[in-house]
């Protein structure tokens, strides 16, 4: 059975099952971006400027945080912040209202500030706190952002439905994403706080998480921090909740006499891409009522909207993918950096919801815009994730999916003087698929398809060498996960079912029978709430294959652990539909697969992917295989990392060691 089939059948069985009489068409059709005409109060894309305002970089000192004795403490405040938005006049310069971390109230950025250890540091205690409130500690404040009320989310959990964020403020929790982190500093969802930790989740542990130690991250890579607070962190994250977390070794010191002879110092740069929607005002806007723009387009994640008789009464109802207008960077809108011409290290971070990119760099004249007029730099890949390569890569194109960072070298020398260099993005506005973007996948007048601009407008600095990576550069890095072999092999797989309104709801689950953490023989497509399914011991070593049956790509975290990529191949199965118990106690629909078949067309991992990760592509109508080692007991959680996925329960738990016989419940 192929994807297109398998999506059929979805409807059919959903009709079947009596869920709902109007499912929406679009799962029968291929994805159409039907971009609405924006609304009035919405920013227009074209009327901002391109490439005029700086970005900072996040890898500068003075956007690092500086510990004191190994402590930190890093508040989430709302504030006011310029992003070179311009209102509805198209001249003045509006501010949007943002939450970001800091290590005062009035220190919060969009992002947050960096933080940076060595490997041999002693651990890093942070205390996190939860400052969204009035000043002087007033009211609780309300969401930025537009809330639904029927997500499995932090105040619908057992013993919690008594309070509301209205009145109790919108809770949070940190997670540090690539940290091999103690179950009790994951910052897994139950752990949540409210405003002055007044609320606690019912997994919640200490208010000091700790990064670092022996049994931690080991080699220098790049992790993030951002909010995980369940059925929120789309919106949480969206409103400005993260920072960059780069770790240093004796080899990849940042400095510019670093012993791999990469750039260092004012030559590596950081940045954090995202993109987002705003109002004329400068406000952020999110589209959630069935009456706001590309609110149709996404709604279901396949290109239409529900009927109205399927949506929450008078809404807000989630998206199941997210396409903002505007490009971010570090804050900024369509940015410029001013380079010298030598070689940079440059560090992405893909925090957007659901865009995946593929990079390329465009040379241009001072002063344009267009990437399509411009001649193609080629650059090296050195790195990903959680460490270098084993040595550089030259390509003309990378791809880029969200969650994860890449690291890359930048040759300005072959930039004439006065030359802009803009970062072009080749995907589109729409559920990546596996292939380029058809014309229905693209915003009209899209300028979505570039990111930011460096400019070679400096003079060299002949008092630090230029660095020479080169096609090859040995870089000494590589997976370098395990040698040891697994001990299981766990086949899973991403299933798109429906909960019981008929929308579209994508799970995680199980690709064969296997007996949960109660003693259940289950099989497929599983909500958060069931009992665990994947139940290492501390030191195994596991193979999961992941099949994807939907009909895009999904970018997969594992928490805790580093994995290797080691290959995909195409697959067909029999799906069979089957009940799913939502959080709310109502019935939706899942599917299980059977007589799964590889067809032995297999590919190994991409230039992007020859490194430590915790993050990987899986594609539709594939099987993804990593490989990792589970070093620490706890719980933790796998998920799918568009964000209006994990919201959805496209997330499971897992846990490592012995689970208590209530260990595995929410």
């Amino acid at each position: 059975m192929d994807i297109r089939e398998f999506l059929t059948l979805s409807v059919k069985s959903a009709m079947a099952a009596g869920l709902t009489s109007a499912i929406p068409a679009s799962l029968l059709y291929p994805y159409n971006t039907r971009a609405a005409t924006l609304a009035a109060g919405l920013s227009d894309p074209a009327m901002q400027l391109l490439f005029v305002h700086h970005t900072p970089n996040a890898l500068a000192d003075s956007f690092k945080y500086v510990p004191r004795r190994d402590r930190l403490k890093i508040i989430a405040a709302q504030i006011r912040q310029f992003t070179g938005l311009v209102g509805g006049d198209g001249v003045t310069p509006v501010a949007t209202t943002v939450w970001g971390y800091g290590p005062k109230d009035a220190r919060v950025s969009w992002p947050g500030m960096t933080i940076e250890r060595h490997v041999a540091d002693a651990p890093l205690k942070v205390v996190w706190k939860n400052h969204l409130y009035g000043p002087v500690h007033e009211a609780p404040l309300p969401h930025l952002l537009p809330v639904e009320a029927s997500l499995h989310r932090t105040y619908s959990l057992p013993g919690y439905e008594q309070y509301s964020m209205e009145i109790d403020g919108v809770p949070l929790v940190p997670h540090v994403h690539g940290g091999r982190n103690d179950w009790s500093s994951d910052g897994n969802p139950g752990f949540f706080f409210s405003p002055s930790n007044e609320i606690k989740g019912p997994r919640w542990a200490t208010k000091s998480y700790t990064y670092g130690g022996a049994d931690w991250n080991d080699k220098a890579g790049m992790m993030w921090y951002h909010d995980h607070a369940p059925g929120i962190t789309r919106l949480n994250v969206y409103a400005g909740l993260a920072g960059l977390f780069v770790l240093r070794d004796d080899l990849d010191t940042g400095r510019p006499d670093n012993p791999l002879g990469l750039p260092g110092g004012p030559y590596e740069l950081g940045f954090a891409i995202q993109d987002r929607m705003f109002r004329h005002n400068g406000e952020l806007f999110f589209p959630t009522y069935p009456g706001d723009p590309l609110h149709a387009d996404f709604i279901d994640g396949e290109g239409a909207a529900l009927p109205p008789d399927v949506l929450p009464a008078g809404g807000p109802s989630a998206l199941a993918a997210f396409f903002g207008d505007h490009m971010v960077v570090n804050g900024v809108i369509w940015p410029k950096y001013s380079v010298e011409c030598r070689q940079y290290r440059v560090r992405l971070l893909n925090g957007s919801d659901s865009r995946f990119m593929r990079l390329r760099l465009k040379m241009v004249p001072a002063g344009e815009t267009d990437p399509a007029v411009g001649a193609i730099l080629p650059f090296y890949v050195i790195g990903s994730d959680q460490s270098l390569n084993a040595r550089a890569a030259l390509v003309e194109e990378a791809d880029f999916l969200p969650g994860e960072r890449l690291d890359l070298v930048i040759d300005f020398k072959m930039v004439p003087v006065g030359y802009r260099v803009i970062v072009e993005n080749l995907f589109g506005d729409a559920p990546y698929r596996g292939g380029l973007p058809a014309v229905d996948d693209l915003f009209p007048n899209r300028r979505t398809d570039r990111i930011m601009a460096f400019d070679t407008e400096l003079p060299f600095d002949t008092t630090i060498t230029d660095a020479v990576v080169m096609e090859g550069y040995e870089l000494g890095g590589g997976p370098n996960v395990t040698a040891a072999p697994p001990v299981r092999i766990r086949r899973l797989a991403l299933f798109k079912g429906v909960d019981e309104k008929g929308r579209p709801r994508p799970l995680l689950g199980t690709a064969e029978p296997v007996t949960d953490v109660a003693g259940n023989v289950v099989n497929g497509a599983l909500p958060w709430h069931a009992p665990i399914t994947e139940n290492p011991c501390v030191g195994d070593t596991e193979v999961w294959e992941i099949y994807n049956t939907t009909g895009e790509a999904h970018p997969v975290h594992v928490h805790l652990v580093h994995f290797e990529v080691l290959d995909r191949e195409g697959f067909s199965a029999d799906a069979f539909p089957q009940p799913v118990l939502q959080h709310n106690g109502s019935q939706g629909l899942g599917f299980r697969l059977e007589n799964i078949v590889t067809d032995g067309v297999v590919s190994g991992p991409g230039v992007t992917e020859q490194s430590r990760r915790d993050m990987v592509m899986s594609l539709p109508g594939q099987v993804t295989r990593i490989k990792m080692t589970f070093g620490k007991p706890g719980r933790y959680v796998w998920h799918c990392y568009i964000r209006s996925h994990e919201d959805s329960e496209m997330m499971r738990p897992f846990h490592v060691g012995p689970v208590s016989s209530s260990g595995w419940r929410r």
